[in-house]
């Protein structure tokens, strides 16, 4: 992917501010922002800002750079347990709630001089919590009413639960990507004899609200799509949700066909293998599943045991959130990278050009795919 033709001059100096966490990711959004702009070497857009803490927990922000014209944008990991701190003597693991403070520490300790502030949170804090049903708190909302009241210009991230929580920040800033084209991608490179066509594969929404994702996939690809709706128990409450007691499906036949099923993010799991059993009973043959997130907050275990069972063949999720190394090493899993992407669109924004072209990956994809149909048709 080539960089776009740029009308302006930067908004200001590009810095890249990566909080803990996101090192790795940065660093390649660094390489390929410093292949593009042909710095010299050596040069970095990375400008440094350290979070330490005190021995009782308590911490602050540090920025070692002039903010004075920055166009800054802070790459922010809410979700990366895998960073801890000491506390009392204890290794402690960072919580989101831990991770949002630090970021507005460092906004904070910008002092208000950068030029402008983006940041690009992947999977945005408290998505989940984006609406109000009983008497119960809007944490989403607030967060992003308090990072604009902070100075924040724009606020990316992507596939967010339910973008509408926007309406929170009507004058701010907010778009909200998809990895469409980079996950059609890895799973034709990670397996290359998939035929994507109606007769051979289909999508599936793993719910109704997963709906509008899957539109897409199945739109762009000529795909028939198919969806599960959960129905659940709605006079308790188990670890405050209301349980889930069956999957049922809508849709057309699967028997014999490759489906892929397309969610927004993996949490315990239990939803999606539940779904892919059923498919399974219906006749289908592999199970592929896109989600941009895998949180795998109840661990690996039931996914290797569904494996060898055959009841899933490939999961694909991206690196915007930390996976920790055992995922990385399983035989059904892909970690699809988004560094590219991210540095694209960063180089874009410097520019102050749009990025709606970036947020429309139709042209790509019907690019791949007629290079993927072209090699299986040389088969």
């Amino acid at each position: 992917m080539e960089s776009a033709a740029f009308k302006h001059a930067p908004f200001g100096d590009l810095a890249l501010i990566s909080m803990r966490g996101c090192e790795e990711i940065s660093k390649k959004v660094d390489y390929y922002l410093t292949q593009w702009r042909k710095t010299s070497d050596g040069f970095s857009f990375v400008v440094p800002a350290v979070c330490p803490r005190f021995g009782t927990g308590e911490g602050k922000a540090v920025f070692h750079h002039s903010a004075r014209s920055l166009d800054a944008y802070i790459l922010c990991d809410c979700f990366n347990y895998g960073v801890t701190y000491n506390m009392y003597g204890m290794t402690v693991p960072m919580s989101p709630d831990e991770h949002y403070q630090d970021l507005k520490r460092v906004i904070a300790s910008l002092g208000g001089k950068a030029r402008r502030i983006t940041v690009i949170m992947p999977m945005l804090y408290e998505g989940r919590q984006h609406r109000r049903s009983s008497r119960e708190s809007l944490d989403c909302a607030l967060a992003l009413q308090e990072l604009q009241a902070m100075g924040v210009s724009n606020i990316l991230t992507f596939d967010a639960h339910d973008p509408r929580v926007q309406n929170a920040i009507p004058l701010g800033g907010f778009d909200n990507v998809h990895p469409t084209y980079q996950m059609i991608k890895a799973l034709i490179r990670q397996v290359p004899d998939v035929r994507i066509d109606r007769d051979h594969v289909m999508i599936v929404s793993p719910d109704e609200g997963g709906m509008g994702r899957c539109i897409y996939f199945s739109s762009v690809l000529g795909l028939e799509l198919g969806m599960f709706y959960k129905r659940r128990n709605y006079s308790i409450l188990v670890n405050g949700r209301n349980p889930i007691e069956a999957h049922e499906f809508l849709g057309k036949d699967v028997g014999g066909k490759d489906l892929i099923i397309v969610d927004d993010m993996i949490s315990s799991g239990e939803s999606i293998l539940d779904i892919a059993v059923k498919l399974k009973e219906k006749g289908a043959n592999r199970i592929f599943v896109f989600a941009t997130f895998g949180l795998f907050v109840e661990g690996l275990a039931k996914f290797d045991q569904y494996y060898e069972q055959g009841l899933i063949d490939k999961i694909f999720t991206t690196n915007l959130i930390y996976s920790p190394p055992e995922l990385l090493e399983r035989e059904w899993y892909c970690n699809v990278d988004m560094s590219k992407y991210i540095a694209l669109l960063i180089d874009t924004l410097n520019y102050d050009n749009s990025i709606n072209e970036l947020l429309k990956p139709t042209d790509r994809i019907n690019a791949i795919m007629k290079k993927h149909n072209a090699e299986l048709a040389e088969r």
